[in-house]
């Protein structure tokens, strides 16, 4: 359960932070932005999946290994 865990943060995190470079810079990548509900919330959406991510490896960090 703990590696699940630190699975799906290590996505959101990475899904996140290609978010916030999507929208700061000229990369076309990452899947925050090809996304049609999150039109013109991008940003928002790549901080809260940042938070997200920060939260699951805190819960599995919390998680007895195994």
């Amino acid at each position: 359960m703990k590696e699940l865990l630190e699975l799906l943060g290590v996505l959101a995190l990475i899904q996140g932070g290609a978010g916030l470079l999507t929208e700061f810079t000229d990369l076309d990548w990452g899947l925050v932005h090809r996304l049609g509900f999150f039109d013109g919330y991008e940003t928002y959406a790549s901080v809260t999946l940042l938070v997200l991510a920060f939260a699951l490896f805190a819960v599995a960090e919390s998680r007895k290994s195994g």
